[in-house]
């Protein structure tokens, strides 16, 4: 018998003129947690939705415990074991949680689905797992971090012996992501095999076995994760050496460019307030991060100084002007910029190219149109040096779906576009999520230049690594309200955490 759970040889797949994957070869052992490391756009993605059946290789081989297998859909990836949590969640939003996870391997008896025996097997794995899910909600209703777990528990549903998890920790905070890491550990005791795709390289040295390295579409090595440094795994990533982040002195207090006062907002039904009296300001050079863990605020909250939910009472002001009734595009007209925490939903329009995708808040403007007439020569020179600048790979260059781009590369196509607007206040919620070592260095040094502008930063971010780093002052967000606020450099993750969690709360005075 194979000692491999999983070998993929010399795997060779095309999209045009883009060799996503060109002749790579990933052996995963058995019971083993094997990572894939590789830049946005290195073709991880591309691999993984190979083994799964969402595509098929031009060129190679898949075998499954040493006997080679036609993986021609994710149902047969499923009869073959295969489960895999997407970077892009794979949910219906108008069926609740317990509806997703069974959607595809229902109980029916008599023609009648059997959700009984369904609920008891999905609330036994929630619990054993510590995954905390209400499976009657509806997925459209809960936060991005919920439907991860949704994922999650969809594919410990189905049993599955051969397990790819793409990005699992992206909106956890440090607590969960170590319960995260438990519950990675003890399904390799089950003799589960997992493959572990992340950026997060101090995760790969925590819990992984071994590490494949992907570049551009080629493999470069496998490497045992004990006998290999975490900066040796960022070189071999991204192929040079890493610089470190910019320092910089503390932001001074300048005048204030954005001030939220008092700002409530009700739940749908009336019965709390998911926003109590936030009240803050933000004051031009300054990073202002808003941390808390997911689901206590921080989407409603950016809904409400966006203008995407004007349900609320209180005050918001940019400089001297109150924005609390006005439009969303009088807002981005007006000094605000947002880089959304989806950037399928609120980010990008998939159907549309690079270029139009970047234009989107300037193309009414000169000299990219005159008279209701864009000028496509003006347009393609903006797009095509955004493109260079922030380094977004994709198949076709600017004409490229948005579709069809990676993940990392999607995100960058946001990042760019937003940080250009050159807007008095930046809401970043999320930037780096998901993105490679590289590309956060490369988005950390663009926020660092807004505040050399003067302009300010508002980060919204569940990775407190990144909140001590780039910000100059931090508020925790607990059950709609500020509960603290802190400088990153005077206290320390553990009592922010208990912050975060409810365990204690501070007065804070706006």
């Amino acid at each position: 018998m194979s000692e491999y759970a999983i070998e993929m040889l010399g795997i060779t797949k095309s999209f045009g003129a883009l060799i996503a994957n060109d002749d790579i070869n990933l052996q995963v052992r058995r019971g083993e947690i094997h990572a894939l490391l590789g830049e946005n756009g290195a073709g991880k993605s591309t691999l993984m939705s190979i083994l799964f059946g969402m595509y098929t290789p031009d060129k190679g081989k898949i075998l499954i415990q040493g006997q080679e297998k036609k993986i021609t859909g994710p149902r047969i990836a499923t009869e073959y074991g295969i489960g895999m949590v997407h970077q892009h969640f794979q949910l219906v939003k108008n069926f609740t949680v317990l509806e997703n996870i069974i959607l595809g391997s229902e109980t029916v008896r008599h023609g009648f689905l059997r959700y009984e025996q369904a609920r008891e097997k999905v609330t036994e794995l929630s619990r054993k797992y510590r995954l905390n899910i209400d499976l009657d909600a509806v997925v459209s209703d809960i936060s991005v971090g919920m439907q991860q777990r949704v994922e999650i528990v969809k594919m410990l549903y189905r049993d599955n012996d051969i397990l790819i998890f793409d990005e699992p920790t992206a909106l956890l905070i440090p607590q969960e992501i170590e319960e995260l890491m438990d519950i990675i550990r003890d399904l390799r005791k089950e003799g589960k095999s997992i493959i572990f795709i992340t950026h997060k390289l101090k995760e790969i040295k925590a819990v992984c076995d071994r590490c494949t390295i992907l570049r551009k579409g080629k493999y470069v090595d496998t490497v045992s994760v004990a006998d290999t440094s975490t900066q040796e795994l960022a070189e071999l990533m991204v192929g040079r050496k890493l610089e470190k982040s910019d320092t910089r002195a503390q932001a001074v207090q300048k005048e204030e460019v954005m001030v939220v006062s008092e700002l409530t907002m009700p739940s749908p039904d009336h019965k709390k307030n998911l926003l109590n009296n936030v009240s803050f300001s933000l004051h031009r050079g300054e990073i202002l991060c808003i941390a808390g863990i997911d689901g206590n605020g921080q989407n409603e909250l950016v809904e409400a100084l966006t203008g995407l939910n004007r349900s609320y009472t209180g005050t918001i002001r940019i400089g001297d002007t109150d924005i609390t009734e006005k439009s969303i595009r009088f807002r981005n007209s007006h000094g605000l910029s947002c880089i959304p925490e989806d950037r399928h939903q609120y980010g990008l329009v998939l159907g549309y190219t690079l270029e139009q995708n970047l234009l989107l808040k300037k193309y009414r403007r000169q000299p990219f149109s005159r008279h209701g007439l864009l000028h496509f020569k003006e347009c393609r020179e903006y797009a095509d040096r955004l493109i260079e600048e922030y380094d977004i790979r994709s198949a076709q260059g600017n004409v490229t779906a948005a579709k069809d781009m990676s993940g990392g590369n999607q995100q960058k196509v946001v990042v760019a576009r937003e940080i250009d607007a050159d807007a008095d206040v930046l809401i970043a919620v999320q930037p780096t999520r998901g993105m490679d070592v590289g590309a956060i260095e490369g988005i950390h040094k663009s926020l660092f230049k807004q505040t050399e502008k003067d302009r300010a930063v508002c980060l919204i971010s569940f990775e407190l690594d990144e909140v001590f780093e780039i910000s100059d002052r931090i508020l925790v967000m607990y059950e709609g309200e500020i509960v603290g606020e802190f400088d990153p450099g005077k206290t320390t993750a553990e009592e922010l955490g208990l912050y975060m969690s409810g365990a204690k709360r501070m007065e804070v005075r706006p």
